[in-house]
């Protein structure tokens, strides 16, 4: 230990009058060693122009806070060290600065002059995007196992007049509910203890704006996400003097762990950006990281499909799903998804009581097997997906019986079902080893498959792992951890297999399950009204190619131009019989497609900009700009308008002043007039005067196309 001391001393006095600064072109993060050799934050916000300015800067609080020391407020880390004692205090050691794809990593070490433990604080800063990356990681240096109770990803702290919280929660078919509360002396908690089906009630997201509530295009705000697909937490104190920590990370809920002797814990990735001028900024901060960075496939296409679900639901056999591709090929999609109901044969999956964990085809209903379906859809044109729920069981299930073992479930205790089934033990290698060959036997046996739809409808209930008997504690993290080691195999064996992160709607979103999967299936509600709201929400943070939304018969009295025009804003897909279509529908809806993929360029990759917000009116509408900004499409709604609505004009925003545009309406219905026609007008007029594009119609929506000429 002494060595250890000489060591931090030495370190200390070369370094502790050196800031240390995480840079991106518009966001500075800036710590600093104290004269107790202790990290300090000593700002955040807008990048400071002068480095001659940064030794003006005050100290701040501690960067990552600890448990039992002279600290009043919530800790970052908390660690009962071998012989019993709860304290950590971490000094300064050393930092280093390496480049990495995208930004530069600084990676700064702490350590505990009395015990061997060591903290290293990583933080990737991707200059061009705005956007930081951070994550820890917690050593045991003991020659015994240490307790772990607290692990935090990250701690920011910000000292300003005032702070509002915009938080995201809602249900199942009810998601990304926004609501935002100035934040008072005390905590604020988010957090979710649901293991699997972790963001039923609240994503892994936040918005805080800071002096004042942030618009659209004024104000400064943070946008905060953790990388964890599972319990997580966001910890708001407002201290006594009106400073704010926010501490990131695991929930810390029945997930102790214990360390064994040197043992490194790795937290999750948490992601920030900061914004001086608006949620916009903030939010093409997000997209454009996402789509170069973190999403799979992110700079790449995306497919349009049609599903079977609310077609057949469980009924249907080989020849219906065949002919349900000939609808494929009139709606001009990419992709025909076989939905739920195709397995099990013991135990026929005639509905979600039964046949869950038995992946083979059902004889009766496919006698073919898949192969005959993916055929079918070669010999159409059309690409062929598949459903799995590779996680899950039904307790009347031959995986069930023969594996009991591999069920998380209590001893002794009546079992609890959630939608009539049960989580598999993914802290069991062998089951991480079967829920790999769910995928890996049907990619081996139909290599012609293009997309799974990977669902995960339960939470974890029945809390106890037959595999972890005395290390219950650790069933949460290590159950998302048996999770990332399949989807790593998954990766690793087929890297450019798209597929869709389903969890009963929106059940898990975070951009660490994205670096897996291609897209996320927002929520199971596809009522076109609602799914403005819902869309709206995730538009925060998730691009639009990510966020999967579907045309379905969900309020019946919405037309097919209205559904269409709403699922066109994200990654455009289908869920209908055309049996039900009119010609004019179905032409409709092929042009809608049509026009889909040629502007996919623009809405998937484009900027975003929502310029009303359905919360705030009858209507909504958001804009899609094309980086160049020569390319524009904006999508127009009235809801449900009352009485004498005032109808403002829209005011369209991120084109060049100095361009002349034409203008025309897209996505007609078959004879509709268009309200406007080869209409140039310049940039500024657009941004600046606007266009009447709103109405006073229930349930009308608007496509307009901008191009500069």
């Amino acid at each position: 230990m002494a060595m250890l001391a000489v060591a931090w001393l030495l370190a200390m006095a070369a370094h502790a009058a050196e800031p240390i600064r995480i840079s991106t072109q518009k966001m500075d993060l800036i710590m600093q060693v104290n004269g107790q050799g202790r990290l300090v934050q000593s700002y955040l916000g807008k990048r400071l122009l002068h480095d001659s300015d940064l030794g003006w800067l005050k100290e701040g609080r501690e960067v990552y806070l600890t448990h039992g020391m002279e600290d009043y407020f919530e800790p970052a880390v908390d660690i009962e060290h071998a012989d019993g004692n709860p304290s950590t205090l971490l000094r300064y050691v050393s930092h280093e600065v390496k480049p990495v794809q995208g930004g530069k990593e600084t990676v700064i070490t702490l350590a505990d002059d009395q015990y061997p433990t060591t903290v290293r604080l990583h933080y990737v800063a991707y200059e061009a995007e705005n956007v930081i990356k951070t994550w820890t990681e917690i050593t045991n240096g003991e020659k015994k196992s240490v307790k772990l109770a607290k692990y935090a990803s990250a701690t920011l702290h910000l000292d300003r007049e005032a702070y509002y919280l915009t938080a995201f929660s809602g249900d199942w078919a009810d998601e990304a509910h926004m609501n935002t509360e100035p934040l008072q002396p005390g905590k604020r908690v988010i957090d979710t203890k649901l293991g699997t089906r972790a963001n039923m009630f609240t994503p892994p997201m936040f918005i805080l704006s800071l002096d004042q509530q942030a618009g659209e295009t004024n104000g400064e705000c943070i946008f905060g996400q953790l990388g964890w697909t599972g319990n997580f937490r966001f910890t708001f104190e407002v201290d006594n003097k009106g400073g704010l920590r926010v501490i990131a990370g695991i929930n810390p809920y029945f997930s102790t762990r214990t360390m064994k002797a040197g043992e490194t814990f790795v937290t999750p990735e948490f992601f920030f950006t900061y914004s001086q001028e608006g949620m916009a900024k903030a939010t093409h901060h997000f997209h454009d990281w996402a789509r170069n960075h973190q999403l799979k496939d992110g700079t790449g296409t995306r497919l349009t499909l049609l599903n079977n679900w609310e077609a057949t639901y469980f009924s249907f056999n080989e020849d219906m799903l065949v002919g349900l591709m000939d609808d494929a090929v009139r709606l001009g999609v990419d992709m025909f998804l076989l939905d739920d109901g195709w397995f099990g044969n013991k135990y026929p999956r005639q509905s979600d009581t039964q046949g869950l964990g038995d992946w083979e085809e059902t004889h009766s209903k496919l006698p073919g097997g898949v192969g005959r379906l993916c055929e079918e859809a070669r010999k159409k044109g059309v690409k062929f997906g598949i459903w799995i729920e590779p996680e899950m069981v039904n307790p009347k299930s031959e995986l069930y019986e023969k594996h009991k073992d591999w069920v998380i479930h209590l001893p002794g205790r009546e079992e609890y079902y959630y939608r009539n089934q049960m989580v598999l033990d993914l802290c069991n290698p062998e089951v991480q080893e079967f829920v790999f060959e769910v995928v890996d036997r049907l990619m081996t046996s139909y290599p012609e498959i293009a997309f799974f739809k990977w669902d995960c409808n339960s939470p974890i209930t029945n809390i106890y792992s037959p595999y972890l008997k005395d290390r219950q504690q650790h069933l949460y993290v290590d159950y998302v951890k048996g999770l990332y080691s399949v989807l790593d195999r998954i990766k690793a064996k087929y890297p450019r297999l798209p597929m869709m992160l389903c969890s009963g709607g929106s059940g898990r979103i975070d951009y660490k399950a994205l670096e897996y999967f291609t897209e996320f299936w927002a929520s199971d509600n596809t009522d076109p009204v609602e799914r403005l709201f819902i869309q709206y929400g995730y538009s925060f943070f998730y691009p639009a190619k990510a966020t999967c939304a579907h045309v379905t018969t969900w309020n019946k009295q919405a037309s097919i131009k209205f559904k269409t025009d709403v699922a066109s804003m994200g990654k455009l897909g289908f869920d209908i019989k055309l049996s039900d279509m009119t010609e004019q529908e179905i032409q409709y809806a092929h042009e809608a497609v049509a026009n889909y993929h040629r502007l996919h360029p623009v809405i998937g990759d484009g900027d975003m900009y929502r310029l009303i917000s359905p919360y705030e009116q009858q209507h909504a509408a958001t804009q899609f700009v094309s980086k160049d900004r020569r390319h524009s499409v904006l999508f127009a709604f009235d809801i449900h308008p009352r009485f004498g609505d005032k109808l403002r004009y829209v005011k369209f925003r991120g084109l060049d002043p100095a361009l002349q545009y034409r203008v025309n309406e897209i996505n007609l219905m078959p004879g509709q007039s268009t309200w406007v026609k080869d209409r140039t007008y310049s940039g500024d007029f657009l941004m600046t005067v606007g266009l009447d594009i709103l109405s006073a119609g229930s349930m009308k929506s608007r496509v307009v196309e901008v191009v500069a000429q």
